[in-house]
This record gives structure tokens, sequence and C-alpha cells, in this order.
């Protein structure tokens, strides 16, 4: 029986159409192509087109999720996009979709920044503003068009995806409740970019098992302790996803089987699309999702940090899944693009 009357009723997804092979981006630098294929396991990743920004990729996003949600977007009280890729430095993106959405200009918002997990810090605070009774209906995106410096390892992995969450309080328009959230924070510089700088650096290793491995795995067993869970409980497990050994380690150590971790795991097929990257994958899960399934999800940001989830899919969701396009079905749209008509898009 659900008890939560929090959750989402509305979810959407955007992945650009443009692709780049691995092999493409190792060819351009005289690098082994199958030992970074091994290494991350990604074949490819997904590229912004020149017209398209963490804007526009939101919009497409939170379009989709209003068709599933059903309701009017006038009716969505606060927006939050979480990204680090804003269009500008100095301008909100969330302006700019509230008014490419038709919203009315009574709605709270922010542009929030976190590395890879702004997208789910902005799902915490859309789901927080219901709790406390100030909104009836929040938008929550993670967008990204991430950035990486030529023949540098991020290279083979920065993507472009966007994915929104309309959180609300009607039981019968809910998808999924939100049981849990809780979070681990810490100041570990493992990532990061100046403003003057056009791309980010990274600590090489630095950002695994003091990082990724550390955040995510306390992160998690935080969460099944607060709610006296065990990976058995779950039907699906999805964890940020910087490469393709990284969530299929941390799977491991905590006891979950492949089976729960596979359906989610995007970054395979489209590289790590940053703030967006577990939001997508938890919207591919509610795309082919039963209801009463149970679903975890960690993200995780450098910085550093991580926050969990726990969702309980519902009655509902069924009715919802086919009213926008799946995430498959933008994972499967694709058009191959050599190095330099790349290049010249990421100029």
């Amino acid at each position: 029986m659900q008890t939560n009357k929090i959750g989402i009723v509305g979810f959407g997804s955007y992945i650009p159409k443009y692709r780049i092979k691995i092999e493409e981006i190792a060819k351009a630098h005289k690098k082994d192509s199958n030992q970074i294929k091994s290494n991350l396991l990604i074949h490819e990743k997904s590229i912004a087109s020149y017209d398209e920004d963490s804007a526009t990729m939101s919009v497409e996003a939170a379009q989709n999720a209003l068709k599933r949600s059903q309701i009017k977007s006038k009716k969505i009280d606060a927006i939050y996009i979480g990204s680090e890729s804003h269009p500008y430095a100095v301008k909100p993106t969330s302006t700019i979709v509230g008014q490419a959405l038709n919203l009315d200009n009574n709605f709270m918002t922010a542009d929030l920044e976190f590395a890879c997990k702004a997208g789910t810090a902005a799902l915490q605070i859309c789901y927080s503003l219901i709790k406390s009774n100030s909104a009836n209906y929040t938008l929550a995106i993670g967008t990204d068009n991430a950035q990486a410096k030529p023949n540098n390892i991020l290279q083979y992995s920065a993507a472009a995806g966007s994915a929104a969450f309309i959180i609300g309080k009607n039981k019968n328009e809910i998808v999924a409740t939100i049981d849990q959230t809780t979070s681990i924070t810490t100041n570990t510089p493992d990532f990061w970019r100046r403003d003057i700088q056009k791309y980010p650096t990274h600590a090489g290793r630095f950002t695994g098992q003091p990082s990724y491995f550390s955040h995510t795995l306390e992160t998690t067993k935080k969460i099944l302790n607060q709610t006296k869970s065990k990976p058995k409980d779950f039907d699906f497990v999805i964890f940020h996803q910087p490469n393709g050994k990284f969530p299929l380690s941390i799977a491991k150590k905590l006891g979950f089987s492949k089976e729960q971790i596979l359906p989610g795991l995007l970054v395979t097929q489209i590289g790590n699309t940053y703030s967006a990257s577990s939001l997508l994958s938890l919207s591919a899960i509610l795309d082919i999702a039963k209801p009463n399934q149970k679903i975890l999800l960690t993200s995780y940001g450098s910085g550093a940090g991580s926050d969990a989830f726990i969702f309980t899919t519902t009655n509902s969701l069924i009715s919802k899944q086919k009213l926008a396009p799946n995430t498959k079905s933008y994972i499967n749209k694709k058009q191959y693009l050599n190095y330099l008509e790349y290049k010249e898009l990421k100029s």
C-alpha cells in the first residue's frame, strides 16, 4: 500500500541524434581504441548539434514530461535546473526554459551547479517544496552539454543529454513515489574548472576510490540503513555513470546483480551526460517498469557528494509511459559523425 503522496507525475528525456564512435576519436589522436573501450566500457557518445545547448535540451525533456503529466505548464510553481554547462555564465537557464514552456511569471526558479549531481539536487529541492506545501507542482531537470579538452581521456566520454521530472502530490497522478532521499557531501577536489578555463581539470585516479566510490558507497549504505532495505528488495538500481566500469563495480560491492543495473546502464551507448546521467537512467527505467517495483538511485558529483533516492512505481505508470517518446527511441535515433565534423560542433 502506497503511503507517500509525493512523487513523480511526469518524466521525459532528450538525447541529441549525433554520435561519434570511440574509434573516430582514438584514430584522430593515434590511440588504441580497443584499449580505451575496454577501460571505459563506452562504445560511442552523444553530441549536441550547433543549435543545441543545455537550455534547448531542457525544453525538449520538459515538454515530454509535461505530456506524461497531463497537466498544464502554468500549474508548475518552481523550476530548478542542474548543469555544469549552463549557456550563460551570468543569466539563468531556468528563465529561458520557463518562458519556452509558457509558464506564468509566478514561479520560483534557480540554476544549480554541483558537477554531475546537480540534477538530483534539483530533484531534492523540488521534492522538498512539495513536502513543505510551498508548491503544488515542481519541475526538476538535469542537463549537460559536457566539455572535454581534446586528447584528454574525458573526450571519449563527455556527452550531451537531458532528463526532466515533474513532482506533485496528487496520488492519482503519481507514477513513482519518492519514498526516501539522503545525501553525503565532502570537500573533495577531484574535478574542477575555474571561470577563465575552457575545459575542466581532473585529478586522474583520485576521482575513483576517494571520490566516486567513497561517496557512492557511503550514501547508498546510508539510505539502505535508513529504510532497513537490502539489495534484494529492489527491482532496479542506478548509479552515476562516468564510465561503464564504475557503476558495475559499485553494484557488485553492494550486492546488486547485473539484472538490476543493466536496464539503466546507458553510458555504454551515449557516454557520460554529467548532470543528466543518473536521471536519464531513471527515465529509461520508468519507460519499462511495472507497477509496485522499487528503484534505488545514487548520483555522484565531483567536489564532492552523492544523493540517493528510493522510488516505488504505481499503477498510474503504465498509462503514461507511451504519452511521449521514450529514452530508448532517442538512443536508437542516431547519425554518426567523423572527427572533423565532431570538432566543428565542439569548437
